[in-house]
């Protein structure tokens, strides 16, 4: 199918995903996009969740929320926003590959519908793309094609992201944290939980010999995640001396919003592979992410100052929940002084 050029910049609807970290991920798309059509203009359907994120690129004009949960059909809910959004968009990318993502675009009648095949979604897409996994390794450059022709897309220079926050709103957040000193001593940040599993955490030991070596130089620790992460980030604290002004544990207290702009504090963060490794790289901050059954050769934090940590043994990655051989040696031999080496080649 031919499409018509258009006389000014593109309206454009993006589909987003419905992770932290690929949603981070996604604002490669949204800066090739505004690199090939300054003066488009992008709108994002995603999680209400994600707003935060959206919020922070500079290149999205507004943020929709999807009215209904990840895997739900819900027909008429996605049918009277779609009846909202006629006429309002020239592009639709789909960056979900499931056949429910794809039907709010065709329901509001946009009339170019992009995403690669997935779930067999002829007829809600019209630009379907057939996805070469050995040509297009990585996530980005998954998201980043969607953003060109079939074919024509330059995929060696895609820009990382980089989010941009509002300097009021991380002062109110610092504020209600009681935090106004940070930036007087360095502060080590931990994002210690995986959404994914245990395969991807590395041991609460080892997260704490790190952060004591930076309490014994004088810096201060805090600890991130969801309230699914509290258990994990206590008994992390449990191992640390205690001095409650230079260990805070930020884990199930904050909002997403607020956890970005204490994030975006931090003078350094070593993180799992989850959606906060993304969120601090794209924030700039100085990161040493740690690998053990995921790979970094799809998913890497991206910007020049993250650093990769793994062992690389022979049964990584497998990229299950838990270790199928119940040793997890890929995280537990991963010594804490291979991450405190690698915090201080950052600095």
């Amino acid at each position: 199918m031919l499409f018509e050029p258009w006389l000014s910049g593109p309206r454009i609807l993006i589909v987003g995903p419905s992770w932290v970290g690929d949603m981070v991920m996604a604002q490669c798309l949204f800066k090739v996009l505004k690199r090939r059509y300054h003066d488009c203009q992008i709108d994002v359907l995603a999680p209400a969740w994600s707003r935060p994120i959206v919020a922070a690129m500079p290149e999205v004009r507004a943020s929709i929320d999807m009215p209904v949960g990840h895997g739900s059909l819900e027909w008429g809910l996605r049918r009277d926003l779609a009846k909202t959004l006629r006429g309002q968009y020239d592009w639709a990318i789909v960056l979900p590959n499931s056949l429910k993502s794809a039907l709010i675009p065709w329901l509001a009648h946009i009339p170019r519908r992009t995403g690669w095949r997935g779930e067999m979604r002829y007829g809600l897409l019209n630009d379907v793309r057939v996805l070469d996994k050995h040509a297009l390794p990585l996530m980005i450059q998954r998201f980043a094609a969607l953003g060109y022709d079939a074919g024509q897309a330059e995929l060696s220079d895609i820009p990382a992201p980089s989010l941009k926050l509002d300097v009021a709103a991380v002062a109110r957040v610092a504020e209600k944290f009681e935090v106004k000193n940070a930036g007087q001593r360095p502060v080590l940040g931990l994002c210690p939980g995986a959404e994914f599993g245990i395969a991807k955490q590395w041991p609460e030991s080892h997260y704490a010999a790190v952060a004591e070596i930076h309490l014994q130089a004088g810096g201060e620790v805090w600890l991130f995640g969801s309230a699914k992460d509290r258990a994990v980030t206590e008994a992390i604290a449990a191992r640390l001396p205690a001095k409650s002004e230079s260990v805070r544990d930020f884990a199930g207290l904050t909002s997403l919003e607020e956890a970005v702009a204490l994030l975006s504090l931090t003078s350094q963060v070593v993180s799992n592979d989850s959606g906060l490794m993304h969120v601090a790289a794209a924030l700039g901050r100085p990161l040493v992410a740690v690998y053990g059954s995921t790979s970094p050769g799809f998913t890497p934090p991206l910007g020049e100052k993250a650093k990769i940590v793994r062992t690389g043994i022979s049964c990584s990655p497998c990229f299950e929940r838990q270790c199928p051989l119940g040793h997890y040696k890929c995280l537990r031999d991963l010594a804490p002084e291979t991450v405190n080496d690698a915090l201080q080649s950052l600095r």
